[in-house]
């Protein structure tokens, strides 16, 4: 499904990605860990379709086309979706119009007809269950006077919503309670299928005890220098980075 080969990415002629290489296929799951500043979130961000991230060398290639020609909105059409680490709030818009419109949009580009507001309204409430929101929230303008919680609640119900084949969670974990940390868990593992892929970004293994990844991939100084199973998350809570880099 994605194929990341020596992939080189600056900012303001900083170096942050040095080659890096990733391979992703079809009903698995990734979880990338690293200290602050390895490139995380800069990973997430090209691949998004992010304009203000320089691709210096390398090849990203997702479902057999070259993923950097496309734009942002083109990139989100083929079923690539980014939950952000700080969801931003969007006044005067409801949460239930955007997806709306995004929905219908995705649908558009794939040939199909916009869903009626009561076939909509049919399946938002089934998607609602996963991640248990309130609709009160989603009539209200994209998460203004959301708790953390609440946003990242919001971001894994737009993620069901869409049914993306490959969705990065940027931090998803960060600044949420054990009870919200599993409400967002159990809503990314119902969703989870064959034909689907999940890349998670975390600086914890708590997430992954109740999100268990294929593989765990450890990203220092802009290349991932160190993959394997569920395991090498629970030894990087015991030990830190530092045996890595030693």
């Amino acid at each position: 499904m994605l194929e990341i080969k020596n992939l080189h990415v600056s900012v303001n002629n900083n170096k942050i990605l040095k080659g890096l290489n990733l391979s992703v296929n079809k009903g698995e799951i990734h979880a990338i860990m690293g200290p602050n500043g390895s490139g995380k979130s800069t990973l997430a961000s090209i691949i998004a379709g992010r304009k203000e991230y320089e691709v210096n060398q390398g090849s990203i290639i997702y479902s057999n086309k070259k993923l950097l020609e496309l734009s942002a909105d083109e990139r989100a059409k083929q079923g690539i979706f980014l939950a952000f680490q700080y969801p931003i709030e969007i006044p005067g818009i409801s949460t239930t119009n955007f997806i709306k419109t995004a929905v219908n949009k995705i649908r558009e580009s794939k040939g199909k007809k916009p869903l009626d507001a009561v076939s909509f309204l049919k399946v938002m409430k089934e998607k609602m269950k996963i991640v248990k929101i309130n609709q009160t929230l989603l009539s209200r303008s994209i998460n203004e006077g959301f708790s953390g919680g609440e946003k990242k609640r919001n971001e894994i119900f737009q993620m069901a919503m869409l049914n993306p084949k490959l969705a990065i969670l940027d931090e998803t974990d960060s600044g949420l309670d054990i009870d919200a940390l599993k409400i967002v868990a159990k809503g990314v593992n119902k969703l989870k299928s064959k034909n689907n892929a999940t890349i998670i970004i975390t600086h914890y293994q708590r997430l992954l005890n109740y999100i268990i990844p294929d593989y765990v991939h450890v990203l220092i100084d802009g290349k991932i220098v160190k993959s394997g199973d569920k395991n090498l998350a629970q030894e990087l809570e015991k030990k830190g980075y530092d045996w890595i880099r030693a």
